[in-house]
């Protein structure tokens, strides 16, 4: 298995743990799961009327994200892991607090999944650019080259994450609302 199959599973998996860890706080801590789910919600604002409008804030807030977790790689590797992993979390809890707050579960999978497939995988790949960029310069024995290439690979890279972005933020602003509103 190639290195960028094997960096996407493992930050897959911490994705998936941070989705537990958000489940199992939203269960332990109701109130502090709600009342951190509306600091979140307060952070991003709210979403307009306009399915338009509400595209452009989705997608620039998701692609700023996955720049972040892009550039997080060169702290040693780990930066995005923890991002992902704090990504995950955050989907934990809201599915948690949304479930305990009496959302059926098909409203609840019909409102992530549809854009989710797209919006997810972008995230990991954004991290694994990362990654790679760090792994590029670490393993660079011409000092300098390491960089310049693995810069290069990490903005091509970006570059496929930003059309996944733009496929998920499509389906979130035009799909998703009268979707998930069938359960």
């Amino acid at each position: 298995m190639g290195r960028i199959a094997r960096y996407f599973l493992y930050l897959l998996m911490v994705f998936f743990v941070g989705i537990a860890m958000g489940l199992i706080y939203s269960l332990l801590q109701p109130e502090k799961a709600v009342e951190y789910m509306k600091t979140i919600a307060q952070q991003l604002g709210s979403l307009s009327k306009s399915p338009f409008k509400n595209f452009i804030t989705i997608f620039v807030h998701n692609s700023w994200v996955a720049l972040l977790t892009l550039i997080s790689g060169l702290f040693f590797g780990i930066g995005p892991a923890i991002l992902v992993m704090t990504n995950g979390f955050v989907v934990g809890l809201v599915v948690g607090v949304l479930w305990e707050n009496g959302m059926p579960p098909r409203t609840l999978v019909l409102g992530l999944t549809p854009h989710g497939i797209f919006e997810i995988p972008a995230f990991i790949l954004a991290g694994v650019a990362g990654v790679c960029w760090y792994k590029k310069i670490v393993e660079d024995k011409d000092r300098g080259r390491g960089f310049k290439e693995g810069a290069s690979f990490a903005l091509r890279m970006y570059g496929v994450v930003l059309a996944m972005l733009l496929v998920a933020a499509f389906i979130e602003a035009y799909i998703t609302p009268n979707v998930a509103s069938l359960g």
